[in-house]
């Protein structure tokens, strides 16, 4: 069984999306499909979901300077899902803390 969901995105631009339209983001397997990933949010967060947006995004290449001289490395990639829930929904990440 794989996870579908690995995290919220939450920064300070998806916080005012959630407030304004009703839409949060969150970090999916890249290999997810859209009715997967709808029906874990249902599952997990008890909410109706509206509509889904998926963007995959690929890793970028990056290069530092050390002692040792330059490292060159990649960012890992990865998929990010736009959910959007029905009116009167919302999810509340802060609640467990």
């Amino acid at each position: 069984m794989k996870e579908v969901l690995k995290k919220p995105l939450i920064t300070e631009k998806y916080n005012a999306l959630a407030e304004k339209l009703g839409q949060y983001t969150f970090m999916v397997d890249r290999k997810a499909s859209k009715t997967e990933i709808k029906d874990e949010i249902e599952k997990v967060y008890e909410v109706k979901v509206d509509a889904i947006r998926t963007m995959i995004y690929g890793g970028k290449r990056k290069t530092r300077y050390t002692k040792k001289g330059f490292v060159e490395g990649r960012t890992a990639a990865y998929k990010k899902a736009v959910v959007t829930l029905k009116d009167g929904d919302t999810i509340d990440f802060y609640s467990n803390l």
